[in-house]
């Protein structure tokens, strides 16, 4: 097994903004893995900012375990196999770690010729559809980004500013979809239960991550007064905070990039449903071929948050195919996906 690592640096549709920052250029890796004329590939976004990964780390690290590689015989093992053989050597960076196991599951199923989700012996005839997010903006930009999607079904809105009320009282005049909060860590207890009776008066179905990571006691309070389901993010990283978000959030979101790969994921997922909580799977503006990946767990999921390339002004892939929210496979086996580079 040959590695390849290419960077590229995803222009954005428009400029993305959520609490704490705003964008307009998504950088990212792709994990090339290749077995003589078959070719697996895997995505992880750099996210220096919040999470401490740049493109020079994931490079480094996956660089480090490439004699490893040589070796590896997915024909007889399992992608779930090697991810614990190369823990060790990659658990203290699990963006490079989701990249690489994602590329391993692809290669996988082009091996066995087999889409990933059924060699996972998963059915996705009743997938959920995905959401498409609007970033903060002036309220007529983000009116403007929810028309060119007006017959979306489901949308996310991105808040965390002065006048989050009245976004939202606007954006539902122009949509009967079912809207989605996400407030990246910018509100508190107090302000979250209040908002909470507002938006579900509006027809909000739930708030994602409204306070700090960290803030456990204030979450507390918000599990046990707000008047709408919360949704777990950034206090859900690894395997263990599962467990540990269990009373505090109603559901958690699972980021394949920030746990380390599909194969924590599945675990993950598992132990959410053993707990009875609702199961999320969202991206973080990766290209077609991360959400390809996030696909395969599609039959497992409640909710969905996988339309990063439908905000991005140029994909470098081709794989899933999403309309309207539903999302289609590629006929090609394994997460489906081909590299076609920037053009």
């Amino acid at each position: 097994m040959k590695l390849k690592l290419h960077q590229y640096d995803l222009p954005l549709k428009y400029k993305f903004g959520i609490s704490r920052e705003t964008r307009t250029v998504q950088k990212t890796v792709i994990v090339e893995l290749i077995d003589k004329d078959l070719h697996g590939y895997g995505e992880c976004v750099a996210n220096h900012k919040y999470y401490k990964f740049t493109v020079e780390d994931i490079f480094s690290d996956l660089q480090n375990i490439k004699t490893k590689l040589k070796n590896i015989d997915l024909h007889n093992k399992k992608p779930k196999d090697i991810w614990k053989e190369l823990s060790p050597k990659l658990s203290h960076n699990p963006f490079a770690q989701n990249a690489l196991d994602m590329a391993m599951y692809d290669l996988w199923g082009k091996i066995h010729n087999k889409p990933t989700y059924e060699l996972l012996n998963l059915n996705p005839k009743n997938n959920p559809f995905t959401d498409y997010t609007i970033g903060i903006d002036t309220i007529d930009v983000m009116v403007k980004k929810l028309k060119e999607y007006s017959d979306w079904p489901i949308f996310k809105i991105k808040l965390g500013t002065e006048h989050d009320i009245e976004i939202m009282k606007e954006l539902k005049k122009y949509t009967k979809g079912i809207l989605r909060i996400d407030a990246n860590c910018a509100w508190d207890a107090e302000q979250t239960i209040e908002y909470s009776k507002e938006l579900k008066k509006i027809g909000v179905e739930f708030i994602e991550q409204p306070l700090p990571a960290d803030d456990w006691k204030g979450m507390k309070n918000v599990y046990k007064n707000s008047a709408l389901p919360i949704i777990a993010d950034e206090s859900v990283i690894k395997e263990s905070d599962v467990e540990k978000c269990y009373k505090y959030f109603h559901g958690v979101n699972i980021k394949v990039v920030k746990c380390g790969g599909l194969t924590p994921a599945l675990r993950m997922i598992r132990k959410a449903r053993t707990l009875n909580m609702k199961i999320m799977v969202g991206c973080m503006t990766e290209s077609t071929v991360g959400v390809s990946g996030i696909a395969q767990l599609l039959p497992l999921l409640d909710y969905v948050d996988m339309d990063g390339p439908l905000l991005l002004a140029k994909d470098i892939a081709k794989g899933i195919t999403i309309n309207k929210g539903k999302v289609s496979y590629s006929n090609i086996p394994g997460n489906g996906v081909t590299l076609t580079g920037m053009k």
